[in-house]
This record gives C-alpha cells, structure tokens and sequence, in this order.
C-alpha cells in the first residue's frame, strides 16, 4: 500500500513505558499500540511526543525557554501539526511552530464539503459571497433545539434576500459571458427559493429549512461556477500532456456492503475539483472511465482513512498499457493566495509553515491521492478518505494539509463511509457531470 509520514526518530516504540492512561487514545480509534493508519507503520502520539522531546534533550541542556518550545512542539505533535517531517533534530524545526499554532487554530474551520468547494473555486465576486455566507450560517441556527432556531433563520434568510437584491447588478457583471444567459436564469431560482425558505420559516416548518437550504446553496455554487471564465493558469510543461480535469467533475461510487444488516448498498457522490489539482483530479477521472476501480474491494478501513486502488499483483499503482510501466502523477498543492499550485514538494519542504490549502483535510470524507512515504510523485492510482478524528486531525492543524492532494470531497452520504469494511466491493464508479472537463484522455487511446 502507498504510504505517508511516519515518525522520523522511531520506527516501533510501544506503549508498555507509557505513564498516559491508554484509554486517552483508545477512543481515536487508532490506538494499537503503534499507530495504525493505511499509509505505513507510525509511533503512537504519546510515543510521539516522547521521542521528540527525547531528541531535543539530545539537542542541548534544558532552559525554561527550551522547556516553554518543546511545550509547543509537544502540544503540535497531539494536535497533529507539520513539524517533524523534515529534520532529525527537533529543537530546530521548533521556531516556526509557536506563532503558527495560534493562526490555526484561532477561528472555526470550515467544514461542510459543499462549502468548501465554494470558497475554493477561483473567484472574486464579494456579492455571492454575501448571499452566501447567511446561507450557509443557517446550519448553526439549527443547532438551536426547537422552534427557537427558526427565528435565528429568518435573520439569516432576510440578510441573504436584502444582499441578493442589492447586489444583483454586481453578481451578474461578474458572470463569464459564456455561462451570462444560464447563471442569470439560475439567480432567478435563487430568488424565487429564498421566497419560498420564507415563507417556510413563517410556518415554523422547522424540518423543511435544511432540504431547502441546500437547495438554495446549490444555486449559489453554480452561480459561482458561472463566474469561472475558462480554466485560470498554464499547468507547467511536464505535466500538460497528462490527463488533466479543467474544471469540476461529479462521479457516483456504488458500493456493496457486507455483513451489515442495515446497509446493502450506498452511492457515495463525489465532487472533483480540477481548478485546484487538475493532475490528481484528471488521473482519477481517467482511471474511472477505464473502469480501473470497478469490482475492487476497500482495502483499509481502521478508522482513520477508508482506502482502495491498489491492483492485484504486484504493481502498487495503474500500469499504463502503453507504456507497461506505472503512470504516477506528482504531488499537487494548492495554496490560499497563489494562482497555480506547487508540484513536487510538500509546504513543509518549501517552508510554507503558514499556507493555508485552498483544498483542506477540514471535512469528512476529504479525497486525496496516497502516495509512498519518501517519494513525493509517487501517487498513482490508490486514493483515500479522511475520516474525521478531531483529537488527531483538528482542523487546519494536521499533519495531512500540505503533505498530501487533495482534488475532491464526498458531499453525499460521506457519514456512511464510517460503516465500510475491508472486503466491501465497490461495484462501480460513474462519472455523471464533467467529463467535458477532462482533457488528454489516455482511456481513450488502446487499452
């Protein structure tokens, strides 16, 4: 199986010296005495820390300025993040860690899948973004029990109806010319809807809100497709003759699921983001449409990850029958506020400590390309999906963003991925939209 970082200063501590209580890690579902994931052999968190601070004691003589840093670094290793990838010493990769923990962790991340692909589309329109945010803060108002919540929705409803109307003329000017006549025929659905949550919200119909809420945010994120004029940036010259998704997919993964009473079957619905990570996203629509992923079982289900796409034998990824060698894509990062993403490197290894990625490990069910631990352009055809474990994986502070492509998020029936197995058979993949999008596709060559 493709792997990802494991612990640079062991290679197989156990838990036996460990003065934690083990019942702190059990409940991350990891816990097995060396941390289980379906990447390769990890050190478990607390054997983690210990190691790091073993080494920084190697480093030099404790201070209470030493002590205050290997604090930090202490409390990034627990909350999982980026600090031991790139050297043997701790003490040195300890500077960047204390001003980078209070910007990841000082605001809520977002972490519905829908909204991430929003805010991740290569836009500037502050007027949808204005109708959208009230939309989206609805879920937070539901949170209220009862009725109670529906007057905390209507204020949302009524800030996006007065941000709709007043800025109308700038949502449309920033529409492509191409998509001009469909995105204004969509803004008059989402007028329409927004009359319609209103009224729902006066007949305190609270289970009516969400179904039209994500109706309503289903326009908003077309409108902002409609405001995409072609695709944004050159892919670099050793990459362009790749297949590559410019612009958005949309794939159906049916899976059977077995020896579960009360799951036969489920779709999962796959959204792919080639604006951010047109290598990953094309090869995977690629490897779809050849059929690659069809009747192949899930092969590592531990709690932290559901994975699959490595083939029978003994190649680890999709051998191009063209070719008869491996096709591996590299590694692919997009960063908030750059306008074509980094190849090769991990942001660690650039020294973006910072970065924030605009395809984020923030939801579950968050799809991204495995790849072997020391080799950074080795993904080729084994694909992963986080699931959500906060004491591990918090947030914009994991050891994942940065390190491992993103290209896709799994927007419905994504809860159900905790309940798939090893063994479970993924009947079939589909692409049902975007296929357009794919350019260079080798599955229409022989093979």
């Amino acid at each position: 199986m493709a792997a990802i970082v494991s612990c640079k200063f062991c290679s197989s501590l156990t838990t036996s010296n460990s003065s934690i209580p083990t019942s702190q890690f059990r409940s991350s579902k990891l816990w097995n005495g060396a941390w289980s994931n379906p990447f390769g052999p990890r050190c478990s968190s607390y054997n983690r820390i210990k190691c790091g601070l073993q080494n920084v004691k190697k480093a030099r003589p404790f201070c209470l300025k030493e002590f205050a840093i290997s604090s930090a670094l202490a409390f990034s290793l627990i909350t999982g993040v980026s600090t031991l990838g790139s050297s043997a010493d701790a003490y040195a990769v300890a500077g960047p860690v204390i001003p980078e923990l209070s910007v990841l962790i000082s605001g809520p991340p977002i972490k519905d899948p829908g909204a991430l692909l929003r805010y991740a589309l290569p836009i500037d329109n502050k007027a949808i973004r204005e109708v959208q945010k009230p939309l989206e803060d609805i879920s937070e108002s539901l949170k209220i029990s009862g009725v109670k919540a529906l007057d905390s929705v209507e204020r949302n409803v009524r800030q996006a109806s007065r941000t709709l109307k007043q800025g109308k003329n700038l949502i449309i000017s920033g529409l492509a010319e191409s998509k001009k006549e469909r995105g204004v025929e969509v803004l008059g659905k989402l007028e329409v809807g927004l009359d319609e949550l209103q009224k729902i919200v006066e007949d305190r119909d609270r289970d009516a809100v969400a179904p039209k809420q994500k109706e309503l945010l289903n326009y908003v994120g077309s409108v902002e497709e409609d405001m995409v004029d072609g695709f944004p940036y050159e892919v670099p010259e050793e990459y362009k003759n790749m297949p590559l998704l410019k612009g958005r997919a949309a794939v159906d993964m049916k899976v059977k699921v077995k020896d579960n009473p009360n799951i036969d079957e489920c779709v999962f619905h796959i959204v792919l983001d080639g604006y951010n990570a047109p290598v990953s996203a094309g090869n995977f629509v690629d490897l779809v449409e050849r059929h690659f992923y069809d009747g192949m079982e899930i092969q590592r289900a531990d709690g932290f990850v559901v994975q699959t796409g490595d083939p029978e034998g003994p190649a680890e990824g999709f051998i191009d029958p063209s070719t008869e060698k491996t096709r591996t894509i590299p590694l692919e990062i997009m960063v908030e506020g750059e306008k074509a993403p980094f190849y090769g490197e991990t942001l660690e290894e650039l020294g973006l400590y910072k970065a924030q990625t605009k395809l984020p490990f923030n939801a579950f069910g968050t799809m991204a390309m495995a790849r072997e631990e020391f080799d950074n352009n080795s993904a080729s055809s084994q694909v992963f999906w986080l699931l959500k474990e906060s004491e591990l994986t918090p947030s914009n502070a994991n050891i994942l963003d940065g390190r491992y492509a993103v290209f896709g998020y799994i927007t419905e029936n994504e809860d159900i991925l905790a309940d798939l197995k090893v063994g479970d058979v993924i009947e079939s993949m589909q692409v049902v939209s975007g296929l357009d999008n794919l350019v260079n596709p080798s599955y229409k060559i022989a093979g």
